[in-house]
């Protein structure tokens, strides 16, 4: 796979999706399931990496890119990530000019259909990572913990991590 497909690939993962985790059905649909350039276990641990690491949650996609393709990958991934928001300013201007209400409807349609794309692939995930009972009870217990707000993602991640590793 060329840099350029790669930076293409990755572009049209974050360009469709309006949250960070947006992308990921995307990303897995076209490097996991029809290139098989990447492996699940790779796109789980490139969202374990960016999870841990201070930034926005789409940082994944970098991670992929260097899995992928080695440091010009994630230079890819890099740029991927960083476009759309060059997309930002038109977006803004159309918002200014009295079209708030069609760009918040679509926005807000875009995001529902992100956020269950997300939990589909989220869950064809899971299945390759918790192959236990005890890494399942982590894995519900960490996703409670974060989803009502009790637990930041990061510890969430390092806590799930130390977790499975006391079991290994």
């Amino acid at each position: 796979m060329t840099i350029w497909l790669l930076y293409l690939l990755l572009l049209r993962a974050t360009l469709t999706s309006f949250t960070g985790f947006g992308a990921l059905p995307v990303v897995r649909d076209e490097l996991v399931v029809r290139r098989a350039v990447l492996s699940d276990v790779e796109l789980n641990a490139s969202l374990a990496i960016s999870q841990a690491s201070p930034g926005p949650l789409g940082l994944y996609v970098v991670v992929v890119g260097y899995f992928v393709a080695g440091v010009p990958g994630a230079v890819a991934g890099m740029l991927a990530l960083a476009t759309p928001a060059l997309f930002a300013i038109p977006l803004l201007r159309i918002v200014q000019r009295g079209r708030s209400d069609i760009v918040r409807g679509s926005s807000d349609g875009i995001v529902l259909a992100s956020l269950v794309l997300t939990a589909m692939t989220a869950f064809g995930l899971a299945r390759e990572s918790v192959s236990t009972l005890p890494l399942a009870i982590i894995a519900v217990a960490g996703f409670t913990a974060v989803a009502t707000g009790r637990l930041p993602p990061m510890i969430a991640v390092l806590l799930a991590a130390l977790g499975a590793v006391l079991l290994d």
